[in-house]
């Protein structure tokens, strides 16, 4: 299961193709059970992954996640996320190639809600639907760009903000094609338009509730356990994976995305940045995720380098200020796929975080996925030499 690709093929992990492709085991959570509101008389619920033998699967990021939790709640009490999350709606189109083009494509509609950028009311419809299914929607609006949307998750324990923003994924795809509509989370699906991100709120308390990233009595009001999770964050960010070839296209200068590898107080451009609010509501927001992440997966490395920063004790440095694309100022993040696959490689304290069983399963799917990219003939070659070749 965790070696098939979006084409179908079967990826050889270990465990996999060459041992017979063995069964797993999969136990429901039962706390997790929903009823669907848009499917009358379905319940949805979320199992976690075995091995025959009893053994979890290493592979499983909902057990990846897990282990992770346990490792920093050992230092630095409960972790507390927040997800965001960005997606394109298309509809049919007999005029594009690809047979989809952007919903209500109109210009300027930059975090409008109504009519104007929504034609059909999807994203009013879609709340609705979201409620009843107890996902703790707290916001939405129309983004930057033409079919474009966010919508923001209230913010609870890590295991069940994930199981949360897991459900979310497939809910908006599922009711977008009952409605003749496609919903994607693809990082940049158009040349023309900006990405689509998966920003991850994050703090910590501890068991008498009290939050762990405040201090009203340093110098920008974040504690010495906030400044260490930033340093681990950015120390550690290079082997912070994002899933897909198409993901860097994302990053750049001036894209709204970070592109090198700093933080700063309020500063959308950098790579953690700190929200104004203080106190209970002292947090890091990591903008590097984009939508196509897993929400385990994407929380697991979060946790992991900022566990390795908290234990570590390691030093952020001075905060960005001003513009955040000055790559004389700060490191740049892996440009590729294949550079933050090695960096993740090489990362020795990250690999024990989240487990050798899952990173060398991710890194033997992740590059037969360059393989199979780089053997692929796309339209921009054919384009760019036929003519003139």
């Amino acid at each position: 299961m965790y070696g098939t690709t979006p084409m179908g093929d079967v990826v050889d992990i270990e465990g996999g193709l060459a041992a017979g492709l063995p069964d797993i085991v999969a136990y429901p959570d039962i706390e997790t059970i929903k009823t669907v509101p848009w499917e009358p008389g379905v319940a949805h619920v979320i199992a976690d992954v075995f091995n025959p033998d009893g053994s979890p699967s290493a592979e499983s990021p909902r057990y990846v996640l897990k282990q992770v939790i346990e490792k920093f709640s050992s230092i630095a009490g409960t972790p507390i996320c927040g997800p965001e999350l960005e997606f394109y709606l298309l509809e049919e189109s007999d005029t594009n190639d690809s047979g989809w083009a952007r919903y209500g494509e109109s210009p300027g509609n930059v975090y409008v809600s109504g009519l104007r950028g929504d034609p059909e009311n999807v994203l009013l419809a879609s709340l609705r639907q979201l409620g009843a299914y107890d996902l703790d929607v707290i916001a939405a609006n129309h983004e930057f760009s033409s079919g474009q949307f966010e919508i923001n998750l209230w913010h609870s324990d890590a295991l069940d903000a994930c199981d949360r923003a897991f459900r979310f994924k497939a809910a908006v795809k599922e009711m977008a094609r009952a409605g003749g509509k496609l919903a994607t989370f693809m990082a940049k699906p158009f040349n023309d338009e900006g990405g689509s991100g998966f920003h991850l709120h994050f703090s910590t308390q501890d068991a008498a509730g009290n939050h762990l990233f405040g201090d009203p009595n340093s110098h920008n009001g974040l504690s010495a356990v906030a400044h260490h999770a930033i340093g681990g964050i950015l120390k550690h960010a290079p082997a912070l994976a994002n899933p897909t070839i198409n993901s860097y296209k994302r990053f750049g200068p001036d894209t709204l995305a970070p592109w090198l590898i700093d933080w700063g107080l309020d500063n959308r451009s950098a790579i953690v940045r700190i929200p104004p609010e203080r106190g209970s509501a002292s947090r890091l927001e990591l903008r590097l995720g984009d939508a196509s992440a897993n929400p385990y997966l994407l929380t697991a490395v979060t946790l992991a380098a900022a566990y390795l920063g908290i234990k570590n004790e390691i030093d952020p440095g001075p905060a960005l200020e001003g513009y955040g694309y000055d790559p004389e100022r700060s490191p740049k993040l892996p440009s590729s796929l294949c550079e933050a696959l090695d960096a993740l490689e090489a990362d020795s304290e990250m690999r024990e975080v989240l487990g050798e069983g899952f990173v060398t399963t991710f890194l033997a799917y992740k590059r037969h996925e360059i393989e199979r990219f780089n053997a692929f003939i796309t339209d921009w070659e054919f384009r760019e030499y036929t003519y003139h070749l």
